[in-house]
């Protein structure tokens, strides 16, 4: 398990990160000269317009993607200095993810699918700690039910549960509610927060929802590919 980093001590930083892509216009930049640095345990809010750059940056950020110039630390590792193989195992080992789609697998029923990522990691008892966080999850009696037969935010609970079997010292959220009505939404969220503080994980969230945003500790604002703020929640 890797969230043993001292609270306070940074776990992700961006330094001076920019994505360009070529298209049929010319380059086009999608992100300009973007830092910031993470403490760990966190709670961080990415918010902005559409097209801002906020799903680059998070993609950036859990070295799905390299930047074109620029680098990401991540728990001390330069990302661009790893090579694939490197940085999937840079992710397997310190990040967890929740979307908006779920991303189950619909033939694994939802024990399964939180035990997956232990499975990978060779977790000697996967089927135990996978079942102890489905019920942290409030899911202990719908364990064996495949995705089909769950509703949306039971699905969420299962991608969160997934999310933190590992207990990632990252975790990233892009729109983890944007498939949900707004009071599912908000027990997903309520829930994620409360995972966030029990298991010392860093939260990094994409959201258009400025309730929520408002809930973290922090919110990073984009615009046009730019950082245009960085703004602390009031003590």
């Amino acid at each position: 398990m890797s969230n043993s980093s001292a609270a306070g001590a940074t776990v992700l930083a961006a330094h001076e990160i920019s994505k360009q892509v070529s298209s049929p216009e010319g380059s086009l930049t999608i992100l300009a000269d973007v830092s910031f640095a993470v403490q760990s345990g966190e709670s961080v809010a990415v918010v902005g317009p559409s097209g801002a750059g906020k799903s680059t940056l998070l993609a950036l950020l859990a070295g799905l993607d390299l930047p074109t110039s620029g680098h990401v630390v991540l728990d001390k590792a330069n990302l661009s200095e790893l090579d694939e193989d490197g940085r999937a195992r840079m992710r397997a080992e310190n990040v967890g993810f929740v979307f908006q789609s779920f991303h189950l697998v619909p033939s694994l029923n939802a024990l399964e699918n939180v035990m997956l990522p232990l499975e990978l990691a060779g977790h000697e008892d996967a089927r135990a700690a996978s079942r102890e966080v489905i019920d942290k999850v409030g899911l202990g009696e719908r364990w064996s039910h495949y995705p089909a037969q769950l509703s949306g935010g039971e699905k969420q609970r299962v991608a969160i549960a997934r999310a933190f079997a590992t207990e990632p010292a990252v975790l990233f959220a892009d729109e983890p509610t944007g498939n949900l009505d707004s009071r599912t939404g908000a027990n997903i969220m309520q829930l994620m927060f409360d995972l966030n503080r029990g298991f010392s994980t860093t939260l990094i969230l994409v959201t258009h929802d400025q309730a929520l945003a408002d809930r973290c500790e922090r919110v990073l604002s984009l615009d046009a590919g730019r950082l245009v703020s960085d703004t602390r929640a009031a003590a």
